[in-house]
């Protein structure tokens, strides 16, 4: 936590370090956000009125850590005592145009991914067919993003495949403002999912209308902060959620994950293929559980080999331009094992032969090349002389 500046009388020092607390879901200052009604000073002790924004916020009791800690560090404080209220709706509609970057009367919510100066990388990872560790490797790839300091989102997109909160061990529910939600958050990754909306483990039964709607909302209503790299995690194949996607968010890119056999790579072509009717950019495609690593030093390759190259050099030919293939990831129990702990294996066992794979790949996805188009070079263009 930073250390408040030095302040010329109490009170000013007090309103410096109440400053340098951030609300743990929106991540600005509690001050900037109209968190703090007011405080009052007796003595060696601060009272300081707070405003949540629901009544039952589940993260009070560190927002109450994190102003003790702040306020304490003040000489001449020596206890804190933070009274918690609630916003009105007014504040409440306030707080959410301020996030929203307008006034009092904000305009409705826009999908700021799809805007003209979003600087957000966006990655949507497809599949042809299922099983592939697709959604494993958007997770992985999330937080070894967010490793790198990167501010970055997921969203499970696999409306009926739901499997992303567990895998980034997310069990909180989404905090809502008004009609604005705030994602939860683990390993530095903010996730959405159909699944914390849904009662235990119960099915989802949409049709095309309901998904795309559920992926605007996603998109539109989810306060994402300025994230540097947003993932979705698709739904395999190219029904409807993938046709939302791409009238959605035009700009984003396209990763394909498939296996080294022949039968997924065919489906993962088609899968990529989309990308010519959408005028997406494939970014590249990912081969999962390329081999099986011995304990001789010997490689088993148990769904054959040269599945993820073959994918690559079809997509090249067909849309004309360079698809790489960005890396092959071994086949490792520990992938699922860290899954299903909700600690994705880039972070439980970072020096793991997949994760150090995964870790590589996300290193190529984190430099994206920018766009010339538009751009001043600083050309200067010398007179024609006579």
């Amino acid at each position: 936590m930073p250390v408040p500046p030095a302040a010329a009388t109490l009170e000013e020092a007090i309103q410096a370090a109440l400053a340098t607390v951030d609300d743990p879901e929106i991540r600005r200052p509690i001050t900037e956000l109209g968190m703090v009604k007011g405080f009052t000073v007796t003595d060696e002790r601060v009272r300081v009125e707070l405003l949540l924004t629901v009544a039952g916020c589940p993260l009070r009791d560190k927002l109450n850590a994190d102003i003790t800690a702040a306020l304490t560090r003040i000489p001449g404080i020596a206890t804190v005592e933070i009274d918690f209220g609630v916003m009105t709706a007014e504040q409440r509609q306030q707080l959410q145009a301020t996030l929203r970057g307008g006034g009092a009367a904000a305009a409705e919510p826009v999908i700021p991914f799809a805007q003209p100066g979003s600087r957000t990388r966006v990655y949507a990872v497809a599949s042809g067919k299922g099983g592939v560790g697709k959604s494993s490797v958007t997770v992985n790839l999330a937080a070894a993003l967010a490793k790198r300091g990167l501010s970055v989102g997921v969203i499970d997109a696999d409306i009926y495949g739901h499997s992303v909160p567990r895998m980034l061990g997310v069990d909180g529910k989404p905090t809502r403002v008004e009609d604005m939600i705030m994602p939860p958050q683990s390993h530095g990754v903010k996730v959405i999912s159909i699944g914390m909306f849904t009662a235990g483990n119960a099915a989802v039964v949409w049709r095309g209308p309901m998904l795309h709607r559920a992926l605007q909302q996603f998109l539109a209503d989810v306060y994402w902060g300025d994230l540097d790299v947003l993932l979705l995690d698709l739904p395999p194949g190219t029904g409807d959620v993938a046709i939302s996607l791409a009238q959605l968010l035009p700009n984003a890119e396209i990763l394909v994950v498939t296996t080294p056999q022949a039968a997924a790579a065919e489906v993962a072509e088609r899968a990529g293929a989309i990308a010519l009717q959408t005028h997406q950019r494939l970014v590249g495609v990912v081969e999962n559980m390329s081999w099986l690593e011995l304990p001789d030093g010997s490689r088993m390759e148990v769904f054959g080999a040269g599945g993820g190259a073959t994918v690559a050099e079809s997509l090249t030919r067909t849309v004309g331009a360079s698809v790489p293939l960005l890396g092959q990831i071994p086949l490792d129990t520990r992938v699922r094992e860290a899954g299903d702990a909700g600690a994705p294996i880039v972070v439980a066992d970072p020096a793991a032969p997949a994760a150090q794979a995964l870790d590589a790949i996300a290193e190529r996805l984190a430099v994206r090349r920018e766009s010339l188009v538009g751009k001043p070079l600083g050309l200067m263009v010398n007179a024609r002389r006579g």
